[in-house]
């Protein structure tokens, strides 16, 4: 099994900035794709941002150019830098990893951004 905890959300003024890291422990064989979903209420999960081994990234649209996803593969780590968040980034964000065994992910992180 492989778990992933997420740290960094809070609270945040619209315009404003937040990090989120997931560290990645226990049973790690060859870790591939690393990557945020985010689930607002009402709403289903949707992709935020991906990143594999090599770092190739992926967005969704929504957030393309104001959200930053990066890795460390020495700490099995995966950040999220958001900037300029809107309200309606507002959600849970949930760490994602996979591997040969299966897909993986976090308890969630709760972000709210206010108007």
């Amino acid at each position: 099994q492989v778990q992933l905890v997420e740290s960094g959300g809070g609270l945040v003024q619209a315009g404003g900035s937040l990090r989120l890291s997931c560290v990645a422990s226990g049973s790690i064989f060859r870790i591939n794709a690393m990557g945020w979903y985010r689930q607002a209420p009402g709403k289903q999960r949707e992709l935020v941002a991906t990143i594999t081994e090599g770092g190739r990234t992926n967005y969704a649209d929504s957030v393309k150019g104001r959200l930053f996803i990066s890795r460390d593969n020495a700490k099995y780590t995966v950040y999220l830098q958001m900037n300029s968040l809107k309200p309606e980034d507002t959600a849970i964000y949930y760490c994602y990893a996979d591997n040969f065994r299966g897909n993986y992910w976090g308890q969630g992180t709760q972000v709210t951004v206010s108007s």
